[in-house]
């Protein structure tokens, strides 16, 4: 059987890197996925090139109606809601001294915001179908190895990734307690070779260039790819994971070893 067969995922960040990684493999093991991504033209050319089991609807995680929409489309087309992948975000580097209040405020608003508002809108609709439908449910949130350690040179990131790992802890013993059937675990990847981390690629630090920099960070040597951080998730949304709630899972080359 299939690992997510007929479950039904909405994704957050859907139309590249770890979100599109994801759906590909949602898709390949039975499941159907939504793509919500505010990339209306790349979201729109994925799903129309998984086929008949994926839809599109734009996101702007950080806008409250948006998310209700996702949700509300994501149940009206496929029928329930199973799980929710809360991948997208932003990456800046800054320092504690140089961090403006804007930016400081725009990291954690699409980062850390993003993923309550994700996590807030999607329980109702995942409690409802579990309900009539039976099985249980699972949210997996992307914080990052930087959400679980310090780096001087990524202040805000930092912080709303740390932001993301408490807050999936909470929503882990809400809704258990609430016995709901859904879990929620967040995943914190190393440095992965995405869209989000390829403006470092080109440049140089200490001599090297910036992906040499970022590979020398990882005992492994080298960056993580998307399909292997998709490979984790893909577990915590199937039904082998029935026993991870409020975990955090570490996808990072060994980075915090």
């Amino acid at each position: 059987m299939a690992r997510v067969e007929n479950k039904v995922v909405l994704i957050s960040g859907g139309a590249s890197g770890i979100g599109a990684a994801t759906a590909r493999r949602v898709i390949a093991e039975g499941g159907k996925a939504v793509l919500a991504d505010r990339d209306a033209a790349k979201g729109e050319a994925l799903a129309k090139e998984l086929g008949k089991a994926v839809a599109f609807v734009p996101l702007d995680v950080t806008d409250e109606p948006a998310w209700q929409k996702a949700v509300t489309t994501t149940v009206e087309t496929f029928g329930g809601l199973h799980g929710l992948l809360n991948a997208a975000g932003v990456g800046v580097r800054n320092s504690i001294e140089d961090c403006s209040l804007e930016e400081y405020r725009r990291v954690n608003d699409i980062n850390s915001m993003g993923t309550f508002l994700g996590c807030k809108q999607a329980i109702p609709a995942m409690a409802k179908t579990i309900k009539e439908q039976g099985g249980g449910g699972s949210i997996v949130n992307i914080s990052s190895v930087l959400g679980l350690r310090g780096a001087s040179y990524a202040m805000a990131y930092c912080a709303s990734k740390g932001a993301v790992r408490s807050l999936t802890k909470n929503v882990a013993l809400h809704c258990a307690q609430m016995k709901y059937g859904i879990r929620c675990n967040s995943v914190h990847p190393g440095y992965i070779d995405t869209p989000m981390i390829a403006p470092r690629l080109s440049g140089t630090i200490d001599n090297m260039s910036g992906r040499q920099w970022l590979e020398t960070l990882h005992p492994l040597g080298r960056l993580g790819q998307a399909e292997e951080v998709a490979n984790m998730i893909l577990f915590l949304l199937s039904d082998e994971s029935g026993f991870s709630t409020g975990s955090e899972f570490v996808c990072d080359g060994g980075l915090t070893a």
